[in-house]
């Protein structure tokens, strides 16, 4: 599929100034050129060209918030100057797979001054003496080359954007540690009085139930007080009761003698 009709497959009915990203991967140009690109895509943040046989960049139309421009696997030899006056605010530039031989070649890209980002991989310029720091060199501006910093640590696209923010992204890290570390020493402090919440209520639970507890046994001890009384009067009535019937037993037994005392 050549370019042209590519771009207009990946337009889907969208004006070019409401595209953001653009992937023309594989697709044919048209006498190694970009063919169908055009100013109008003034919102382009993203442009993907891998593999589409450019030979030149030279007819790349002005993109000015173009930041992300992918170049691999073509037949790019040089003429890069054309990327400092189309698209200054680029921060990665992908050339990797391209036929570039020389530091020289590379010289235009330090007018990119936004350029944090550069990958070269499989180009034959990685082949040279002391190539990585002869590059750092050349463009003081990028934080990493090949994917790496200059002390060959491996970097990601996300922390090339802090880096080409200027450092911000830092003082943000800086800040949210700061408010994480605050909020984690709110959020101790809430425990804290939580638990010692509870453990105020628990031992005001514990001492409720103390005095429940003292109240049943008084109770107890005042209904067995009564109990004791109460047995203690009805015995003192049976006794009562045994007495009277033995009073009667004797004055019975008075009576049927007397009788027999009068005979005599």
């Amino acid at each position: 599929m050549d370019m042209k009709k590519r771009i207009h497959l990946e337009l889907r009915n969208r004006s070019p100034s409401e595209v953001r990203e653009l992937v023309l991967d594989n697709c044919r140009s048209d006498e190694g050129k970009t063919e169908g690109l055009t100013p109008e895509f003034v919102n382009l943040e993203f442009l993907s060209l891998i593999n589409v046989g450019l030979t030149s960049i030279a007819n790349l139309p002005k993109l000015p918030k173009l930041k992300k421009l992918e170049l691999s696997d073509n037949r790019i030899s040089g003429n890069l100057e054309v990327l400092a006056e189309k698209t200054p605010n680029l921060t990665h530039l992908s050339l990797s797979g391209n036929k570039l031989k020389d530091l020289s070649t590379l010289e235009p890209l330090r007018d990119l001054v936004r350029l944090k980002s550069l990958d070269l991989f499989n180009c034959e310029v990685t082949t040279l003496d002391d190539y990585r720091d002869s590059v750092f060199k050349l463009l003081p501006q990028i934080s990493y080359l090949d994917e790496e910093d200059p002390e060959d640590q491996e970097g990601s696209d996300s922390d090339a954007e802090g880096a080409g923010e200027g450092g911000e992204g830092d003082n943000d890290d800086e800040d949210e540690d700061e408010d994480d570390g605050d909020s984690e020493k709110g959020d101790e402090d809430e425990v804290d009085d939580e638990e010692e919440d509870e453990d105020g209520e628990g031992e005001e639970d514990f001492d409720e139930e103390g005095d429940d507890d003292e109240d049943v046994e008084v109770e107890d001890e005042d209904v067995s007080g009564e109990d004791e009384e109460e047995d203690s009067g009805q015995d003192g009535e049976v006794d009562d009761e045994d007495e009277d019937d033995d009073e009667e037993e004797e004055d019975g037994q008075k009576r049927k003698r007397d009788p027999e005392d009068e005979d005599d």
